[in-house]
């Protein structure tokens, strides 16, 4: 079942559910070389739980990737992404968000949240375009677009991109 579009709607089971790091994924994309090119890659999922309340526009999200794993498929280019002038992971090895309310829509829910990176916190709205589950465990979909600009990622302006989209497949189990 999903949550929109023409199918059925999908109500999760209140309660709390521990988001399995082995089956959730947080890949991005974003242009390069003066926009020639797409750069992908992957930031691992370290831990997170997601809270389902009744209603379920107060329900809560918490979720840690790892900076320090950033995964472009090129080790010279992690390395290079790992150093003080981007992620700055020596200092700020983990990224967090936390979601604080869901608003419902027809094309998808927005859950509204706050993404740290580098120490900066600033407000990001994850679109949740499916959503699946039974009493135990929850499946989700989501896609954002996060401007690097504003948690100080700006070395290499003008040849690396300035937004990355973020598409996030995550798998949370009640405890």
């Amino acid at each position: 079942m999903t949550v929109f579009g023409n199918a059925v709607q999908y109500t999760p089971e209140t309660g709390t559910y521990a988001i399995d790091p082995a089956q959730s994924t947080v890949r991005f994309r974003m242009r390069n070389f003066f926009g020639l090119a797409v750069v992908r890659g992957t930031f691992p999922v370290i831990r997170g739980e997601v809270v389902v309340t009744e209603p379920t526009s107060s329900s809560t999200v918490e979720a840690v990737l790892s900076a320090a794993g950033i995964d472009t498929g090129n080790t010279k280019r992690d390395e290079h992404v790992r150093e003080a002038g981007f992620l700055d992971v020596a200092t700020h090895p983990e990224m967090h968000f936390r979601g604080e309310r869901v608003e419902a829509g027809d094309a998808g829910h927005l859950l509204h949240g706050r993404l740290t990176v580098r120490g900066i916190t600033k407000p990001v709205a994850l679109t949740i375009d499916a959503l699946s589950g039974d009493e135990t465990r929850l499946v989700c979909h989501a896609v954002a677009t996060v401007d690097r600009y504003a948690f100080g990622v700006t070395k290499a302006k003008g040849s690396m991109g300035r937004h990355l989209t973020l598409d996030l497949d995550v798998v949370a189990v009640r405890g």
